[in-house]
């Protein structure tokens, strides 16, 4: 039932000021991520070394050094290694790894070994892509689309074992979700219908990903139940059941979305793709203020701090067959957001990003982070970047994408701005600092280009933060000091 103003009133009483300008209680986030692998081993392994760091140290690792081989700058005593290079490394079946790196998600393998499922965001016409996720028989759903994800086997010592491919034919994978019971959500940020620009079947849907049984994902299905819509994210809410998912979309902004499982279902591997096209309930968020006033747009909110109440408004045709989800509400009916991207969940809730607004929104900002917390029914804005002046200057940061909660302490964003691309963190206290630097120049001296960071996540033993430059797509490993951040 809709949450009332005086229930809103009270559990925001019950928060406080804590609340304002920090990123939460994140320092033991980890154990969501690997909860049906070894959840006690994932948050507290090396936990002794980190506290004893932790006392005394300024937040984050110092200035990044430029890199000599002209690929990721990283602060002293960092190190990357190379995990995958689009048209350099080769697959299992001696074609080459695709391009266009985005959302990854890292699983425990066996002998101390990561396995690592990554998108390639890919769209548009197969034929005029260099290197698009090869179509693997039986792993196809569209063959005239030339995205999916690959899957990496890392060895504990950080060396590539094999690459193969997880799902082929799909549209625009951009981000995704890891499930807890151990597989990976791939969503397709494209609404690209049969008969549209050569496909030969319908895009905007969330595919099933199994990186331990590869026969599990033979004949790919979409999930339907879902939603067809531009999707970025998604998580799972380890208590409840429910799916959240975000879109990245504009004309109009777009939406936060709920999905209930349908009485009686049961989360588990291949569960979601058994789901009728119709099954559960898919809804859509309205948020309000503390004096009970709507909320059109979550750049409304200015201040670390700011909190809503958040209702949810069933979609009406989940799968968009003659107006896109997002068209089917009118602007008092819900709460929207220019670009919608990555979601983590830890701390009993979903950490959001929207990397930016601008002028198709009430107000502008260069990136926000928010925390909806489902038992209180609460959206709290953790951290706002302001508009960044001069993205080509080193320092600032500007529109965050894809986000991971740390085992050191606050979150790592990936970001996709203008000008010079990093990785960053924010601390609970809300401080960014920077973690890495992307060097490779696409552009030319006089006006250089760099691609965006994406697909960052740490391993399970929480001792390497992996991460990709989405162009040409290069999947790179990071090593060092990390200690915790406060």
């Amino acid at each position: 039932m809709p949450i009332t103003r005086r229930d809103f009133s009270k559990n925001s009483a019950a928060v406080g000021l804590t609340l304002v300008g920090t990123a939460g209680v994140l320092s033991t986030a980890s154990a969501y991520a690997y909860a049906d692998e070894d959840a006690e081993a994932a948050a507290t392994g090396d936990q002794e070394a980190r506290s004893s760091q932790a006392l005394g140290s300024k937040t984050g690792y110092g200035p990044l050094i430029d890199d000599p081989k002209g690929l990721v700058a990283l602060p002293a005593g960092f190190s990357y290694k190379v995990i995958t290079h689009a048209g350099v490394t080769k697959l299992d079946s001696g074609e080459f790894t695709p391009t266009s790196h985005d959302g990854t998600a890292a699983f425990r393998g066996t002998r101390g070994s990561t396995l690592l499922v990554t998108n390639h965001e890919i769209g548009g016409d197969r034929a005029e892509v260099d290197f698009p996720v090869p179509l693997t028989p039986g792993l196809v759903y569209d063959p005239a689309a030339p995205g999916g994800c690959t899957v990496v086997e890392v060895s504990k010592h950080g060396e590539t074992v094999a690459e193969w491919v997880g799902v082929a034919g799909t549209q625009e994978n951009c981000a995704g979700g890891r499930t807890p019971w151990g597989t990976w959500l791939t969503c397709e940020e494209d609404t690209t219908r049969a008969g549209e620009d050569g496909m030969t079947k319908d895009h905007g849907y969330v595919f099933e990903v199994d990186p331990y049984d590869r026969r599990a994902n033979l004949h790919p299905k979409p999930i339907k139940a879902l939603g067809r819509y531009d999707h970025e994210a998604v998580v799972v809410d380890t208590k409840r059941g429910h799916l959240y998912l975000t879109e990245d979309a504009d004309e109009p902004n777009g939406l936060l979305f709920r999905w209930t499982p349908p009485k009686g279902f049961r989360h588990g591997r291949g569960k979601l793709r058994e789901l009728s096209d119709t099954a559960g309930v898919l809804e859509a968020f309205k948020c309000f203020d503390s004096r009970g006033a709507f909320v059109d747009d979550l750049s409304r909110a200015t201040k670390a701090g700011t909190v809503y109440g958040v209702d949810w408004v069933t979609v009406p045709d989940r799968d968009a067959k003659t107006v896109s989800v997002r068209e089917q509400f009118t602007d008092t009916q819900v709460t929207r957001a220019r670009k919608l991207e990555g979601m983590w969940w830890a701390d009993g809730g979903a950490y959001i990003v929207s990397s930016y607004a601008r002028e198709e929104s009430p107000k502008q900002h260069d990136g926000q982070v928010w925390f909806y917390d489902p038992a209180r029914r609460k959206l709290t804005l953790k951290l706002i970047l302001g508009i960044n002046q001069d993205p080509s200057k080193d320092g600032a940061f500007d529109g965050p994408d894809n986000i991971t909660v740390s085992p050191y302490g606050g979150v790592i964003l990936a970001e996709d701005g203008d000008g010079i691309q990093h990785l960053f963190g924010a601390t609970d206290e809300g401080r960014t600092y920077p973690i890495a630097r992307n060097e490779l120049n696409e552009g030319t001296a006089e006006e250089p280009e760099y691609s965006e960071f994406a697909g960052v996540v740490f391993s399970p033993d929480g001792k390497t933060l992996y991460a990709s430059i989405q162009g040409p797509g290069i999947q790179v490993a990071i090593t060092g000091p990390w200690r915790h951040q406060r």
